[in-house]
């Protein structure tokens, strides 16, 4: 009996062996991550549920009420101690390998390598089959070049969220709508992109203002990310900042460097805190990222008062950038003429959502960007937009990169 059970178990485990290995290109190429307590959980739950639980189950469902209720008492604990079990193993901190999204070629060579190493005894040097899963374990997020930055428009709706990257730090501004309790920017496009790249942190997140368009994003990213820092204009009672780490306010003149690129926060001035009398638009947080003569400006919600104010404070200089976020999704309270000349942009990025019910851009303002010869792409008809700075300005446009017949024209 003893010499059956070891061979039962031998067979069950070589069984989980080839399953577990098997499945891992697959599983890697599907979710960009791959469990590893999987093996020891099913270990423990497949018998469990298989030769305990539901046996149990079955008896106790046909035994007088009487009897039944003491007989499922037994897999109702077993199944709370298996649930409990399994949420220690999925907390640990080495549960998951996580990796970008392996490209083509990567996952054929670990689909082959797993093919020749779980070869039949006997055939010829299975080992090699190692080699195959190289490119797989070495694969890693890919960043900017020295020398360049990397700006991500994502499509969320209408909404803002923007990623910076630079070679070594990453930067996101405003994380999206929120759409329901089950889902908002950040679970349904930030977060997944986000896995997908094989990024599992961010150095600083940058909350303009408290519409739910812009921070709707933000507490499933602060419960599902680690992030470093927090610069907003949120209010000092504000739930998000409840769950926000290391939180700053926004004020005109703070600035850092990031890998040779400098980042500058243009408004708000620290006097518009004291004042009651503003909307929270008019205290967006407005950034500029600029590396050597290519920038971008960060816009928010900022509105027509705002602009006049950029352009006659201290920090007018800086407004011409190469990329502009148009201003308040370009509404008609935005996108002043004198705003446009003043920051000069090659091209404008309207994020908003597909008939939007807010109508942005506004006809007349869209237009009023066409005028000044400054191209412009819109996240409802482009998808996201990925803007490569440095020698020059790449713009990528994501539902031309991946084109589908149900965009549409």
């Amino acid at each position: 009996w003893g010499a059956a059970l070891v061979q039962r178990i031998k067979e069950a485990s070589h069984a989980q062996y080839v399953v577990t290995l098997g499945l891992v290109p697959l599983t890697m190429l599907l979710f960009g991550q791959y469990s590893l307590v999987s093996p020891i959980a099913n270990a423990i739950a497949i018998p469990l549920v298989s030769l305990v639980i539901t046996p149990l189950a079955l008896v106790g469902s046909v035994l007088p009420t009487v009897l039944a209720q003491f007989v499922l008492q037994v897999p109702h604990l077993l199944l709370v101690w298996l649930a409990d079990l399994l949420q220690v193993l999925s907390a640990m901190p080495w549960a998951v390998w996580q990796t970008p999204l392996p490209n083509g070629w990567v996952f054929a060579l670990a689909l082959g390598g797993t093919l020749l190493v779980l070869a039949p005894r006997g055939w010829p040097v299975r080992w090699l089959g190692l080699f195959g899963w190289l490119p797989l374990l070495l694969n890693a997020p890919v960043a900017p070049a020295e020398g360049s930055m990397r700006v991500t428009a994502f499509d969320v709706g209408q909404g803002m969220a923007v990623l910076v990257e630079t070679p070594g730090h990453r930067l996101l501004y405003d994380t999206g709508p929120y759409y329901s309790a089950e889902s908002d920017g950040a679970t349904r496009v930030i977060l997944p992109y986000l896995r997908a790249r094989g990024i599992d942190h961010l150095d600083r997140v940058v909350i303009s203002h408290n519409d739910n368009d812009h921070s709707g994003g933000a507490v499933s990213l602060f419960k599902n990310m680690a992030v470093d820092s927090v610069y907003s204009s949120l209010a000092e009672d504000s739930p998000i900042l409840r769950v926000a780490p290391l939180a700053t306010r926004c004020e005109a003149g703070q600035s850092w460097n990031w890998d040779g690129i400098g980042f500058t926060m243009l408004h708000p001035t620290p006097a518009s805190y004291e004042s009651d009398k503003w909307r929270p638009n008019a205290r967006s947080c407005v950034l500029k990222v600029q590396i050597g003569r290519q920038s971008v400006l960060l816009a928010g919600d900022i509105e027509a008062v705002q602009e006049d104010e950029l352009l006659n404070g201290r920090m007018a200089e800086r407004l011409p950038s190469t990329v502009l976020l148009a201003p308040h999704h370009g509404s008609g309270t935005s996108s002043t003429e004198p705003f446009l000349r003043a920051v000069r942009p090659e091209l404008a990025v309207f994020q908003v959502g597909y008939r939007n019910r807010f109508n942005h851009p506004r006809p007349d303002v869209y237009e009023r960007y066409g005028r000044l010869g400054i191209r412009r792409l819109r996240t409802d008809e482009s998808g996201a937009l990925t803007m490569t700075l440095g020698d020059q300005l790449q713009v990528e446009q994501y539902r031309k990169q991946h084109a589908r017949y149900w965009y549409g024209r």
